[in-house]
C-alpha cells in the first residue's frame, strides 16, 4: 500500500513518484533477465545479462532504502504488462530458441525501461538528485546492455 505521499505536491511527491517508477522498473528489468539467462547459449552473452541484472539488484536495494525513508513501500510492476511480456518471451522463444531471439527481446525491454525512464525523468522534474541520479544509472545500465548485446541481435 503506497503512502500518503500521493498526496504531497513539490520535491517530495516527486521523490517518491519518481522512486516508484524506478522500483517497479528496476523489478521488471530483474525479472526479465531472470526469464532468459538460463536459456542463452553464449557464456560472454549470459556474463552481460548477469552483471545487468546484478546492478539492478543494487539500484533495487538503494531505491528501497529511500523509499523507506520516505515512509513509502515502492510499486510493483503493472500484472497486465509482466503478464504480456512472459507471454511474448516464452512465444518468440518457443519459436526461435536462439541467443539472437533472447538479445532481440533484450533490446526490446531495455528500449521500453530507457523511454518510460526518461519520461519519469522529465515528468517528475522536482524530485531530489539522488532519485534522478538512481533513474539515471538504471537507464546508463539498460543502455549499456542494449549496446553490449548487439553482436547477439
Amino acid at each position: 500500500m503506497n503512502s500518503m505521499m500521493d498526496n504531497k505536491s513539490g520535491n517530495d511527491g516527486d521523490t517518491v513518484k519518481l522512486l516508484r517508477e524506478c522500483d517497479a522498473g528496476v523489478k521488471m528489468g530483474i525479472t526479465s533477465i531472470n526469464e532468459v539467462v538460463d536459456k542463452v547459449q553464449d557464456k560472454d552473452f549470459s556474463r552481460l545479462l548477469k552483471k545487468c541484472r546484478d546492478e539492478h539488484e543494487r539500484l533495487s536495494v538503494e531505491v528501497g532504502e529511500l523509499l523507506n525513508e520516505h515512509f513509502d513501500d515502492g510499486k510493483s510492476p503493472n500484472p497486465i504488462v509482466t503478464g504480456m511480456s512472459w507471454i511474448k518471451t516464452n512465444a518468440k522463444l518457443l519459436a526461435d530458441p536462439t541467443d539472437a531471439t533472447i538479445a532481440d527481446l533484450m533490446t526490446d525491454g531495455c528500449n521500453m525501461g530507457v523511454k518510460s525512464l526518461s519520461r519519469y525523468l522529465n515528468q517528475y522534474k522536482s524530485a531530489d538528485e539522488k532519485s534522478k541520479d538512481i533513474a539515471e544509472r538504471l537507464v546508463s545500465s539498460e543502455l549499456e546492455l542494449t549496446n553490449d548485446i548487439r553482436a547477439y541481435l
